[in-house]
Protein backbone atom coordinates (compact mmCIF):
# COMPACT_ATOMS: atom_id res chain seq x y z
CA UNK A 1 0.00 0.00 0.00
CA UNK A 2 1.05 3.59 -0.70
CA UNK A 3 0.92 6.26 1.97
CA UNK A 4 -0.73 9.47 0.75
CA UNK A 5 -0.50 12.96 2.17
CA UNK A 6 -3.77 14.89 2.22
CA UNK A 7 -4.87 18.35 3.26
CA UNK A 8 -8.30 18.36 4.90
CA UNK A 9 -10.64 21.20 5.77
CA UNK A 10 -10.30 21.17 9.55
CA UNK A 11 -13.01 23.80 9.97
CA UNK A 12 -15.00 25.94 7.59
CA UNK A 13 -13.63 29.34 6.67
CA UNK A 14 -14.96 32.37 8.49
CA UNK A 15 -13.58 35.39 6.69
CA UNK A 16 -10.17 35.03 5.09
CA UNK A 17 -8.66 31.51 5.36
CA UNK A 18 -6.09 30.83 8.06
CA UNK A 19 -3.54 28.07 8.63
CA UNK A 20 -5.81 26.66 11.33
CA UNK A 21 -8.49 25.90 8.71
CA UNK A 22 -6.27 23.17 7.27
CA UNK A 23 -4.79 19.95 8.62
CA UNK A 24 -2.19 17.73 6.95
CA UNK A 25 -2.98 14.03 7.34
CA UNK A 26 -1.60 10.72 6.17
CA UNK A 27 -3.81 8.00 4.68
CA UNK A 28 -3.12 4.57 3.28
CA UNK A 29 -4.18 3.98 -0.30
CA UNK A 30 -5.34 0.40 -0.98
CA UNK A 31 -4.04 -1.67 -3.87
CA UNK A 32 -6.03 -0.84 -7.00
CA UNK A 33 -8.76 -3.37 -7.84
CA UNK A 34 -10.01 -4.39 -11.28
CA UNK A 35 -10.80 -1.22 -13.24
CA UNK A 36 -8.86 1.00 -10.84
CA UNK A 37 -5.62 2.97 -11.08
CA UNK A 38 -3.19 4.49 -8.60
CA UNK A 39 -2.32 8.09 -9.34
CA UNK A 40 0.65 10.15 -8.20
CA UNK A 41 0.12 13.92 -8.22
CA UNK A 42 2.64 16.03 -10.12
CA UNK A 43 0.94 19.45 -10.09
CA UNK A 44 -2.04 20.71 -8.11
CA UNK A 45 -4.22 23.71 -8.79
CA UNK A 46 -5.32 26.42 -6.37
CA UNK A 47 -8.27 28.45 -7.64
CA UNK A 48 -10.64 31.14 -6.34
CA UNK A 49 -13.71 28.88 -6.70
CA UNK A 50 -12.39 26.67 -3.89
CA UNK A 51 -13.26 29.37 -1.35
CA UNK A 52 -17.07 29.56 -1.94
CA UNK A 53 -17.40 25.94 -3.11
CA UNK A 54 -15.84 24.65 0.13
CA UNK A 55 -18.86 25.95 2.02
CA UNK A 56 -21.34 24.54 -0.50
CA UNK A 57 -19.72 21.19 -1.31
CA UNK A 58 -17.60 20.19 1.68
CA UNK A 59 -17.94 19.06 5.25
CA UNK A 60 -15.37 19.67 7.94
CA UNK A 61 -12.80 16.87 7.93
CA UNK A 62 -13.12 16.30 4.17
CA UNK A 63 -10.18 16.45 1.77
CA UNK A 64 -9.89 19.89 0.17
CA UNK A 65 -11.44 20.01 -3.28
CA UNK A 66 -9.30 20.62 -6.33
CA UNK A 67 -7.83 19.42 -9.59
CA UNK A 68 -4.42 17.94 -10.32
CA UNK A 69 -2.23 16.62 -13.09
CA UNK A 70 -1.20 13.10 -12.08
CA UNK A 71 0.75 10.15 -13.42
CA UNK A 72 -0.67 6.63 -13.45
CA UNK A 73 1.79 4.49 -11.46
CA UNK A 74 -0.33 1.33 -11.14
CA UNK A 75 -3.18 0.32 -13.43
CA UNK A 76 -5.88 -2.31 -13.71
CA UNK A 77 -7.75 -0.16 -16.23
CA UNK A 78 -6.83 -0.40 -19.90
CA UNK A 79 -8.08 3.13 -20.56
CA UNK A 80 -5.35 4.50 -18.28
CA UNK A 81 -2.09 2.53 -18.77
CA UNK A 82 0.90 2.95 -16.49
CA UNK A 83 2.86 6.06 -17.35
CA UNK A 84 0.02 8.05 -18.89
CA UNK A 85 -0.93 11.45 -17.49
CA UNK A 86 -4.39 12.57 -16.48
CA UNK A 87 -6.28 15.54 -15.12
CA UNK A 88 -8.56 14.62 -12.25
CA UNK A 89 -10.60 16.19 -9.48
CA UNK A 90 -8.75 14.25 -6.80
CA UNK A 91 -8.50 17.03 -4.24
CA UNK A 92 -5.43 17.97 -2.24
CA UNK A 93 -3.83 14.49 -2.23
CA UNK A 94 -0.43 13.23 -3.28
CA UNK A 95 -1.82 9.78 -4.26
CA UNK A 96 -5.29 8.62 -5.23
CA UNK A 97 -6.91 5.30 -6.12
CA UNK A 98 -9.51 5.94 -8.82
CA UNK A 99 -11.90 3.86 -10.90
CA UNK A 100 -11.38 6.32 -13.75
CA UNK A 101 -14.52 8.36 -13.13
CA UNK A 102 -13.81 12.01 -13.80
CA UNK A 103 -10.31 11.39 -15.13
CA UNK A 104 -9.32 12.93 -18.45
CA UNK A 105 -6.16 11.92 -20.25
CA UNK A 106 -4.01 14.75 -21.48
CA UNK A 107 -4.33 15.40 -25.20
CA UNK A 108 -2.77 12.45 -26.99
CA UNK A 109 -0.48 14.74 -28.96
CA UNK A 110 0.49 16.99 -26.04
CA UNK A 111 3.75 18.61 -27.22
CA UNK A 112 6.87 17.71 -25.28
CA UNK A 113 7.94 21.37 -25.08
CA UNK A 114 4.66 22.44 -23.41
CA UNK A 115 4.64 21.98 -19.61
CA UNK A 116 1.97 19.52 -18.47
CA UNK A 117 1.09 21.93 -15.66
CA UNK A 118 -0.67 24.09 -18.28
CA UNK A 119 -3.43 21.45 -18.23
CA UNK A 120 -4.43 23.21 -15.00
CA UNK A 121 -4.20 26.66 -16.59
CA UNK A 122 -4.51 28.10 -20.07
CA UNK A 123 -4.84 24.62 -21.64
CA UNK A 124 -7.26 23.52 -18.94
CA UNK A 125 -10.20 24.73 -16.88
CA UNK A 126 -9.18 28.43 -16.70
CA UNK A 127 -8.55 28.54 -20.44
CA UNK A 128 -11.89 26.88 -21.15
CA UNK A 129 -13.60 29.30 -18.77
CA UNK A 130 -12.13 32.22 -20.68
CA UNK A 131 -13.03 30.80 -24.08
CA UNK A 132 -16.60 29.79 -23.24
CA UNK A 133 -17.28 33.03 -21.39
CA UNK A 134 -16.21 35.03 -24.42
CA UNK A 135 -17.80 32.91 -27.13
CA UNK A 136 -20.84 31.25 -25.56
CA UNK A 137 -21.90 33.91 -23.05
CA UNK A 138 -20.71 37.24 -24.45
CA UNK A 139 -20.84 36.36 -28.13
CA UNK A 140 -17.71 38.47 -28.60
CA UNK A 141 -17.35 40.08 -32.04
CA UNK A 142 -14.38 41.65 -33.78
CA UNK A 143 -14.32 45.36 -32.99
CA UNK A 144 -15.93 45.00 -29.55
CA UNK A 145 -14.38 46.77 -26.57
CA UNK A 146 -13.99 44.34 -23.66
CA UNK A 147 -13.40 45.10 -19.98
CA UNK A 148 -11.96 42.34 -17.78
CA UNK A 149 -11.05 42.63 -14.11
CA UNK A 150 -8.68 40.42 -12.11
CA UNK A 151 -7.00 40.62 -15.49
CA UNK A 152 -3.57 39.28 -14.50
CA UNK A 153 -4.96 36.03 -13.06
CA UNK A 154 -5.30 32.66 -14.73
CA UNK A 155 -8.68 33.39 -16.33
CA UNK A 156 -8.38 37.14 -16.84
CA UNK A 157 -5.04 37.04 -18.63
CA UNK A 158 -6.35 34.38 -21.01
CA UNK A 159 -9.59 36.31 -21.57
CA UNK A 160 -7.67 39.37 -22.69
CA UNK A 161 -5.40 37.47 -25.04
CA UNK A 162 -8.21 35.54 -26.71
CA UNK A 163 -10.13 38.80 -27.16
CA UNK A 164 -7.10 40.30 -28.91
CA UNK A 165 -6.85 37.22 -31.16
CA UNK A 166 -10.49 37.88 -32.09
CA UNK A 167 -9.81 41.49 -33.05
CA UNK A 168 -11.15 43.29 -30.00
CA UNK A 169 -9.98 46.23 -27.95
CA UNK A 170 -9.17 45.09 -24.40
CA UNK A 171 -9.06 47.02 -21.12
CA UNK A 172 -7.77 45.24 -18.01
CA UNK A 173 -8.02 46.12 -14.34
CA UNK A 174 -5.52 44.61 -11.91
CA UNK A 175 -4.01 45.16 -8.47
CA UNK A 176 -0.37 46.22 -8.87
CA UNK A 177 1.88 48.21 -11.16
CA UNK A 178 3.87 45.05 -11.95
CA UNK A 179 0.65 43.41 -13.13
CA UNK A 180 -0.20 46.45 -15.26
CA UNK A 181 3.19 46.06 -16.98
CA UNK A 182 2.46 42.34 -17.44
CA UNK A 183 -0.86 43.08 -19.14
CA UNK A 184 0.81 45.55 -21.46
CA UNK A 185 3.31 42.83 -22.42
CA UNK A 186 0.39 40.56 -23.27
CA UNK A 187 -0.99 43.15 -25.66
CA UNK A 188 -3.82 44.69 -23.63
CA UNK A 189 -4.73 48.08 -25.14
CA UNK A 190 -5.23 49.69 -21.74
CA UNK A 191 -4.53 48.53 -18.19
CA UNK A 192 -4.70 50.23 -14.81
CA UNK A 193 -4.06 49.52 -11.13
CA UNK A 194 -7.44 49.85 -9.44
CA UNK A 195 -5.74 50.22 -6.05
CA UNK A 196 -3.91 53.43 -6.97
CA UNK A 197 -6.25 55.26 -9.35
CA UNK A 198 -7.91 58.26 -7.75
CA UNK A 199 -11.29 57.32 -9.22
CA UNK A 200 -12.29 53.94 -10.63
CA UNK A 201 -15.07 55.62 -12.62
CA UNK A 202 -12.64 58.04 -14.22
CA UNK A 203 -10.13 55.26 -14.93
CA UNK A 204 -12.80 53.27 -16.77
CA UNK A 205 -13.97 56.33 -18.71
CA UNK A 206 -10.41 57.29 -19.62
CA UNK A 207 -9.60 53.78 -20.84
CA UNK A 208 -12.70 53.70 -23.07
CA UNK A 209 -14.57 57.02 -23.30
CA UNK A 210 -17.28 55.49 -25.48
CA UNK A 211 -17.99 52.67 -23.00
CA UNK A 212 -17.79 48.88 -23.23
CA UNK A 213 -19.60 46.34 -25.37
CA UNK A 214 -18.59 43.44 -23.10
CA UNK A 215 -17.56 43.00 -19.46
CA UNK A 216 -15.97 39.76 -18.23
CA UNK A 217 -16.65 39.96 -14.49
CA UNK A 218 -14.35 38.18 -12.04
CA UNK A 219 -14.51 40.49 -9.01
CA UNK A 220 -18.00 41.70 -8.10
CA UNK A 221 -18.67 44.10 -5.25
CA UNK A 222 -18.02 47.85 -5.63
CA UNK A 223 -16.08 47.35 -8.88
CA UNK A 224 -19.18 45.93 -10.53
CA UNK A 225 -21.31 48.81 -9.27
CA UNK A 226 -18.98 51.31 -10.95
CA UNK A 227 -18.39 49.31 -14.13
CA UNK A 228 -21.99 48.51 -15.11
CA UNK A 229 -22.93 52.18 -15.77
CA UNK A 230 -19.97 52.34 -18.20
CA UNK A 231 -21.53 49.70 -20.47
CA UNK A 232 -22.81 50.62 -23.92
CA UNK A 233 -26.47 50.13 -24.77
CA UNK A 234 -27.19 46.42 -25.32
CA UNK A 235 -23.89 45.56 -23.58
CA UNK A 236 -23.23 42.00 -22.44
CA UNK A 237 -21.82 40.94 -19.06
CA UNK A 238 -20.42 37.48 -18.27
CA UNK A 239 -20.47 36.70 -14.54
CA UNK A 240 -17.54 34.37 -13.96
CA UNK A 241 -16.56 35.18 -10.38
CA UNK A 242 -16.89 37.55 -7.43
CA UNK A 243 -13.59 37.21 -5.61
CA UNK A 244 -14.04 40.51 -3.75
CA UNK A 245 -16.94 38.95 -1.84
CA UNK A 246 -15.65 35.43 -1.13
CA UNK A 247 -14.21 36.19 2.29
CA UNK A 248 -16.97 38.49 3.55
CA UNK A 249 -18.50 37.57 6.88
CA UNK A 250 -21.35 40.06 6.29
CA UNK A 251 -22.92 40.13 2.82
CA UNK A 252 -22.27 43.29 0.82
CA UNK A 253 -25.26 45.42 -0.12
CA UNK A 254 -26.03 47.78 -3.07
CA UNK A 255 -25.99 50.01 -4.93
CA UNK A 256 -28.24 47.98 -7.18
CA UNK A 257 -27.89 48.00 -10.99
CA UNK A 258 -31.47 47.31 -12.05
CA UNK A 259 -32.38 50.71 -13.51
CA UNK A 260 -29.09 51.01 -15.37
CA UNK A 261 -29.57 47.53 -16.81
CA UNK A 262 -33.15 48.33 -17.84
CA UNK A 263 -32.41 51.69 -19.47
CA UNK A 264 -29.29 50.39 -21.25
CA UNK A 265 -30.97 47.05 -22.04
CA UNK A 266 -27.98 45.10 -20.76
CA UNK A 267 -27.64 41.32 -20.73
CA UNK A 268 -25.97 39.70 -17.69
CA UNK A 269 -25.42 35.94 -17.44
CA UNK A 270 -23.70 33.80 -14.86
CA UNK A 271 -22.01 30.61 -16.01
CA UNK A 272 -20.08 27.53 -14.96
CA UNK A 273 -17.51 26.07 -17.30
CA UNK A 274 -18.98 22.55 -17.12
CA UNK A 275 -22.01 23.61 -19.18
CA UNK A 276 -19.98 23.12 -22.37
CA UNK A 277 -18.02 20.03 -21.31
CA UNK A 278 -19.06 18.31 -24.55
CA UNK A 279 -16.92 20.85 -26.43
CA UNK A 280 -13.80 20.50 -24.29
CA UNK A 281 -11.62 18.38 -26.57
CA UNK A 282 -12.06 20.68 -29.56
CA UNK A 283 -11.67 23.78 -27.39
CA UNK A 284 -8.49 22.47 -25.73
CA UNK A 285 -6.99 21.84 -29.15
CA UNK A 286 -7.74 25.42 -30.16
CA UNK A 287 -6.10 26.71 -26.99
CA UNK A 288 -3.08 24.48 -27.59
CA UNK A 289 -2.77 25.73 -31.17
CA UNK A 290 -2.75 29.33 -29.94
CA UNK A 291 -0.16 28.41 -27.31
CA UNK A 292 2.10 26.84 -29.92
CA UNK A 293 1.83 30.05 -31.91
CA UNK A 294 3.00 32.03 -28.88
CA UNK A 295 6.09 33.16 -30.79
CA UNK A 296 3.69 35.22 -32.91
CA UNK A 297 2.11 36.70 -29.78
CA UNK A 298 -1.10 34.70 -29.72
CA UNK A 299 -1.38 33.02 -26.28
CA UNK A 300 1.29 33.49 -23.64
CA UNK A 301 0.92 31.20 -20.62
CA UNK A 302 2.32 32.34 -17.28
CA UNK A 303 2.46 30.37 -14.06
CA UNK A 304 3.10 31.21 -10.42
CA UNK A 305 4.64 28.00 -9.09
CA UNK A 306 4.88 27.07 -5.40
CA UNK A 307 7.17 24.14 -4.62
CA UNK A 308 6.08 21.45 -2.17
CA UNK A 309 2.80 19.78 -1.29
CA UNK A 310 3.20 21.01 2.28
CA UNK A 311 2.73 24.56 0.98
CA UNK A 312 -0.75 24.03 -0.47
CA UNK A 313 -2.53 26.26 2.10
CA UNK A 314 0.04 29.04 1.68
CA UNK A 315 -0.33 28.89 -2.11
CA UNK A 316 -4.11 28.99 -1.81
CA UNK A 317 -4.13 31.96 0.55
CA UNK A 318 -1.52 33.77 -1.52
CA UNK A 319 -3.65 33.34 -4.63
CA UNK A 320 -6.68 34.80 -2.84
CA UNK A 321 -4.52 37.81 -1.88
CA UNK A 322 -3.46 38.31 -5.49
CA UNK A 323 0.18 37.28 -5.14
CA UNK A 324 0.15 35.38 -8.43
CA UNK A 325 0.65 36.59 -11.97
CA UNK A 326 -0.95 34.01 -14.24
CA UNK A 327 -1.99 30.58 -13.00
CA UNK A 328 -1.19 29.60 -9.40
CA UNK A 329 -0.10 25.97 -9.12
CA UNK A 330 1.78 23.76 -6.66
CA UNK A 331 4.50 21.43 -7.85
CA UNK A 332 4.74 18.32 -5.69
Amino acid sequence: MVQSKTWVLARHFEGFPEDSNFELKLEQQPEPKDGEVLLEALFLSVDPYMRPFSRLRMKEGGVMIGTQVAKVIQSNNSAFPIGCHVVGRCGWRTHTVSDGTGLTRLLSDWPQEVPMSLALGAIGMPGLTALYGLEEVLGLQAGDTLLVNAAAGAVGSTVGQIAKIKGCRVVGSTGSDAKVAFLKELGFDEAFNYKTVSSLEEALKSASPDGYHCFFENVGGPFSSVAIPQMKEFGRIALCGGISTYNDTTPQTGPYPHLTMIFKQLKMEGFLVGRWEHKNQEALRRLMAWKREACTGKLQCYEHVTEGFENMPAAFMGMLQGENIGKAIVKV
